[in-house]
């Protein structure tokens, strides 16, 4: 099994993104999640799910939590301490409706 750090290696480069935006069916902002450290990874992540899925639906969720690899099984022990696993475990689990992901250039 790969770990995080290595999954992240092969996901597609972020340069450029200042933010990822998760917006609900009305078009209302849920969160933000910045290009900076300690969310960069997040960010790469919901970004490759973006190009793969379009949407942040239950197979993309899915996905997403086989992504984020050791640090899944963490969130299912800890609720809480990754809320972006979080809200993918809520996806997955359809306990929470498809979000639309909005990319926020650095120029924005």
């Amino acid at each position: 099994m790969m770990l995080f750090s290595e999954i992240l290696a092969t996901l597609p480069a972020i340069d450029g993104i200042a933010a990822i935006e998760l917006l609900d069916a009305q078009t209302q902002l849920q969160a933000r999640l910045d290009n900076k450290p300690g969310t960069a990874g997040s960010v790469r992540v919901y970004h490759a799910l973006l190009q793969q899925y379009g949407e942040l639906n239950q197979a993309a969720a899915s996905a997403g939590l086989a992504l984020y690899a050791e640090h899944t099984a963490d969130a299912r022990q800890f609720p809480g301490k990754h809320p972006n696993i979080d809200r993918l475990l809520a996806i997955a689990e359809q306990q929470a409706a498809t979000l639309t992901l909005h990319v926020v250039r650095d120029s924005e």
